[in-house]
């Protein structure tokens, strides 16, 4: 007995068709005109949307960051991923400074035994000593092939231009991707420490910290050496002109490179949104920064035309108002501890949150939510607005992804053989975006008020239903580890 998907409008990457949909076990069988129905259990979709579950590569769960944890992990985070259409991600695992690739593999592993949805690993390399590059090939034999290296965040995270040119080389034989945060580092730290010594310490501040020509030069200084290299390089959260632009430079000039923008930066401002008064502002601090309504039209744009090829999220949220309940007795004895269970402990206990930079914007918890908001939103501004095709949506929502993280086609499109990840979705249902009713853990949204139409109505992992309207039926411990193939296709 399968699932017979009856009446639906399927939507691909390149196609939209009336048809019957068969799922038996966890793949897709069967698409086609009147498929019996035999003892198969019926959804009727008629007047509904068939697509791929989304995929978003660009998630921080449970990430450690100053004297605090993002907020939502493999459980929380998948089941508002999946409220919002989502149906796998891809997590940065994080090299541990002296540590190897294995030992921030193993930590990670760890956390995502909640998982509740499929997911994948990229490797953050944070510490690129010679024993560390040459245990990069052994990656491959975990399912993971892209590589992430930070041209930002001096003395934490940030790698330098050797390092990132010797990792591309050994990327390129491999068949592995270089994914960058492309911000210049070194200016970005003495534009901070000359700010903070003006006394200028307020969430905007943040912005003139990280100004759009650092990220324009970055990503220009990545996309030269991807063409030299000959490695594939994918930009993430680009927001602004001078990066898109030095990426369509290089990919006019033949070289192998793509990029992502998240949600939030077509949406979100300096002046409206880190300008706001009483430390509001501080809602919104991320890295890169939120830019201009005329950096929004440029992000529409590279849309359109396939200068990027990704809508991701860079989901990595904090508590607005934290620090509740007795959190620092409690992070004294836990120094790696499970910050969900502390919260368990009491409803008003909380992790700290932005409130940690109140004084000193430089101290705010980098991060914004979105994981559940991202493909309703794109939807209702992309496809209702008529600035993308339902197509156009669901290639860079999904099939674009899989294909570009080496997924495709278990993952991203709906096809005989595929993986029966699936959205019910309806077109014409109104809903209002709100923190009182959004399922990410953290006590504000980003698009607080947004009236959008069209969400799904279920969504279906693997041919195992997950959200029917309201109702979750996802458990821990069955979303999937995706081990993913090099030598992934460029787009």
């Amino acid at each position: 007995m399968g699932i017979l998907f009856k009446n639906g409008l399927i939507i691909t990457a390149s196609d939209m068709f009336q048809a019957d949909l068969l799922v038996e076990g966890e793949i897709i069988t069967q698409i086609g005109q009147n498929i019996p129905a035999h003892d198969h259990h019926i959804v009727d979709c008629t007047g509904q949307y068939l697509m791929p579950g989304g995929i978003d590569v660009h998630t921080h769960l449970d990430l450690p960051f100053g004297d605090t944890y993002s907020n939502d992990d493999f459980d929380t985070g998948h089941r508002a991923a999946a409220f919002g259409g989502t149906t796998t991600h891809i997590d940065f695992v994080i090299q541990p400074k002296g540590g190897s690739l294995k030992d921030g593999l193993t930590k990670w592993r760890k956390k995502a035994k909640l998982a509740q949805i499929d997911y994948g690993f990229h490797m953050t390399i944070t510490d690129p000593r010679a024993e560390v590059l040459a245990e990069i090939p052994t990656m491959l034999d975990e399912g993971i092939t892209s590589l992430k290296l930070l041209m930002a965040y001096k003395d934490m995270y940030m790698i330098d231009d050797d390092a990132l040119f010797r990792c591309m080389m050994i990327a390129k034989e491999l068949g592995m991707l270089v994914m960058v945060h492309a911000e210049n580092g070194d200016v970005e730290a003495i534009l901070k420490a000359k700010l903070l010594a003006e006394g200028k310490t307020a969430p905007v501040f943040h912005a003139a910290s990280r100004p759009p020509e650092i990220e324009g030069e970055a990503t220009n200084r990545a996309v030269m050496m991807s063409g030299l290299t000959g490695c594939p390089l994918y930009v993430v959260h680009m927001t602004c002109e001078p990066a898109i632009e030095a990426l369509r430079r290089g990919r006019a000039a033949g070289y192998p490179v793509m990029g992502e923008t998240c949600v939030q930066y077509f949406f979100l401002t300096v002046e409206d949104h880190l300008n706001a008064p009483d430390f509001i502002g501080a809602k919104y601090v991320c890295s890169p920064p939120i830019r201009t309504k005329h950096d929004h039209a440029v992000l529409w744009r590279a849309l359109q035309d396939g200068t990027l090829q990704h809508v991701s999220t860079d989901h990595c949220d904090f508590w607005w108002d934290g620090g509740k309940g007795p959190w620092q007795e409690w992070a004294a004895t836990h120094p790696d501890g499970d910050w969900a269970a502390y919260e368990a402990q009491d409803p008003s206990y909380r992790r700290p949150g932005k409130e940690l930079g109140r004084n000193n914007f430089a101290k705010i918890p980098n991060g914004l939510p979105g994981l559940e908001d991202r493909m309703l939103v794109m939807w209702e501004h992309g496809v209702n607005s008529g600035r993308l095709t339902p197509s156009q949506f669901v290639a860079l929502m999904a099939t674009n992804p899989a294909k570009i993280f080496g997924m495709y086609p278990r993952k991203g499109t709906l096809a005989i053989g595929s993986d029966a990840d699936i959205l019910v979705w309806n077109p014409q249902v109104q809903h209002t975006i709100s923190a009182a009713t959004h399922h990410m853990r953290v006590d504000y949204n980003l698009y607080e008020g947004m009236q959008i139409r069209g969400k799904p109505i279920q969504v279906y992992q693997r041919g195992k239903l997950l959200v029917d309207g309201e109702t979750w039926h996802g458990q821990n411990g069955e979303g999937q580890y995706i081990p993913r193939e090099p030598f992934a296709p460029l787009l």
